[in-house]
This record gives C-alpha cells, sequence and structure tokens, in this order.
C-alpha cells in the first residue's frame, strides 16, 4: 500500500467514501451525506505538513482510503495532541488494513511532532475499539449517550495513546 498527501482533485473521492460509512451508523455522527463544498475548509487545515491527509493507494495506484490527523482543541499548548480518522472503500473494510494503517501513522506520528494519538469511537463499533487497543490505545473518557443515530442513543469513547 502507498501512503501519500491527498490532493485537491481527490477531496471527490475522499468525500465519496467518507459518505459510504454514514448508512452504517458505527464510524460517523453524520448521518445524511456531506458535500465537497462543505468539506473543503476541514481538507485545507490538512494541507501543512503537521496535519496531513493522506491518500491510501493499492497496488493499482486506485485510492482505497483516507486517514486524517485533526488537531485537538484547536489551541497551541494541544499542538503535540491529534486526533486520528480512518476510513476505507466499502471493498476493502474488514481484510487487516486498518491494522497496516494504524500501524503507519503510529511509527511517523513523531516525524509530525505529535506526541499524543486519540481516537474518537463510538461504544457500539466494536472492531474499531479492537484495532485501537490493540496498537496500546486506552480507554480514557466514555461520554455516554451523546449521540443520536436513528433515534437510538449512542455513547463515544475517546482512546489515547
Amino acid at each position: 500500500m502507498n501512503y501519500r498527501n491527498a490532493t485537491q482533485a481527490e477531496l471527490i473521492k475522499i468525500v465519496e467514501i467518507y459518505n459510504s460509512t454514514i448508512p452504517s451508523r458505527m464510524v460517523t455522527a453524520d448521518t445524511e451525506p456531506v458535500t465537497v463544498g462543505s468539506r473543503q475548509k476541514w481538507f485545507d487545515e490538512h494541507s501543512s505538513e503537521k496535519r496531513p491527509l493522506w491518500v491510501m493507494e493499492n497496488t493499482f495506484n486506485q485510492i482505497i482510503g483516507w486517514v486524517s490527523f485533526q488537531s485537538f482543541y484547536g489551541r497551541p499548548a494541544y499542538d503535540s495532541t491529534v486526533e486520528i480518522s480512518i476510513y476505507l472503500e466499502a471493498t476493502e473494510r474488514g481484510r487487516g488494513l486498518g491494522k497496516e494503517i494504524l500501524r503507519y501513522c503510529i511509527e511517523n506520528s513523531t516525524l509530525l511532532g505529535i506526541k499524543t494519538l486519540l481516537g474518537s469511537i463510538f461504544s457500539h463499533n466494536e472492531p474499531s475499539l479492537k484495532l485501537f487497543k490493540h496498537f496500546g490505545f486506552e480507554d480514557w473518557a466514555t461520554l455516554p449517550n451523546v449521540a443520536i443515530l436513528d433515534g437510538q442513543e449512542r455513547s463515544l469513547k475517546i482512546l489515547g495513546k
């Protein structure tokens, strides 16, 4: 798998992959598809070396997913802390790629000046919780019933390393 910085032209694919996760109600609190326009500011915030937005390509140079490093809380004292988000094409999920991607991110985080990695994961998203815990992330907080998805209250866990 090849990792590289995303380009503006690839924002369409990034949004497509993101939107494909919404119906599962497992990985995002968005309940309706987002637009490319609504994600432009977010994309622009990832144009620096400190907060990359990487796309992952398979051996055929097709984008199969993306990973972002999002600033935590937006204040300078937290510059070495980021939230990591990983999204894969539907056909690539459940194949063990998450481990490869998260390992790559952890190994390269110090090069970005990152000391602390966070994951915000719904408590019912067992596969993602298992993935992060496999790499030594610990349960740092649970925000009980903070989201309502299809009329059902859902809790959010914050895992940290």
